[in-house]
């Protein structure tokens, strides 16, 4: 085959692929940073492809960022874990319902030798202590996402109210569950995240899991359809497919699966 009909060849296959690719149905989702920082995502999403023909586009953010792209209609369908929002979010008629999914928990991290002796099961306890030592530093997230706004509860519950004083160590990163691991992992810092980044995350330096087992910890994750009586251009049939996929017996299944080091990550949910 000489040069001219190869170049041909491959200019038609590259034009076949494309036309291919655009073919495919697509919905956007918008999601938390923990569902793509654990690869549960990466380990879920081409099952559903494959079940379905339709390809899931992600944008992983904090959860109220997440739950204002739907308010807006720039996503199809929401993926996210603050139940206390994403009620409000149905309430306020951006979704018709909120579809319990699946489960984790928190884990409060900190330098493995615990210096400011919060090894235990009590969250609040924990960071009363770490409240009242100068020398330990605290990471927040402090980007409004269900990370951020369980760990904000934790911190009530421990009788400190952080809009009115922080404790002298806290700092807001503004950023994602990976990000302010490596940060907490580069300065020896104390950081609260869930298990499923935990576990996927490779740069623990000397951090270690201090707290955990309280079930003030429970993580729950929810998933809705964004209403298309707001947003009359949202792909609700597909998006819909997505919703009812994830709380079948397959999805939840696909759920299971997911693990790393042998280790579960998340807890199917459905119909609880």
């Amino acid at each position: 085959m000489d040069m001219t009909r190869r170049l041909c060849l491959g200019l038609a296959l590259l034009a076949a692929a494309t036309l291919a690719q655009a073919q495919t149905p697509f919905i956007v989702m918008a999601s938390t940073t923990s569902t793509e920082q654990s690869g549960l995502f990466g380990h879920l999403l081409p099952i559903f492809k494959a079940a379905s023909g339709t390809e899931v586009r992600v944008v992983a953010l904090g959860t109220g960022q997440a739950l204002d792209m739907g308010r807006r209609g720039d996503a199809d369908i929401v993926f996210v874990h603050d139940q206390a929002a994403e009620e409000k979010f149905v309430a306020d008629g951006f979704s018709l319902k909120r579809l319990p999914v699946m489960v984790n928990d928190f884990v409060l991290i900190g330098p493995s030798a615990d210096p400011a002796k919060l090894r235990g099961k009590d969250i609040a306890a924990a960071l009363q202590k770490l409240a009242s030592s100068p020398s330990a530093a605290f990471i927040s997230r402090g980007d409004k996402s269900g990370t951020h706004a369980a760990e904000l509860r934790f911190w009530k519950a421990a009788g400190t109210d952080i809009a009115v004083a922080r404790p002298a160590g806290y700092k807001e990163c503004g950023c994602g569950m990976g990000p302010a691991l490596n940060m907490a992992a580069s300065t020896g810092a104390h950081v609260l995240a869930d298990r499923g980044t935990w576990l996927s995350f490779k740069n623990r330096a000397d951090l270690a899991v201090l707290v955990e087992g309280d079930t003030r910890l429970f993580n729950p994750y929810g998933v809705m359809v964004v209403n298309p009586a707001k947003h009359p251009h949202v792909k609700v049939a597909l998006a819909q497919g997505f919703a009812d996929w994830v709380v079948s017996p397959a999805g939840q299944a696909a759920i299971t699966s997911y693990k790393i080091g042998g280790e579960q990550l998340f807890f199917p949910n459905a119909g609880k």
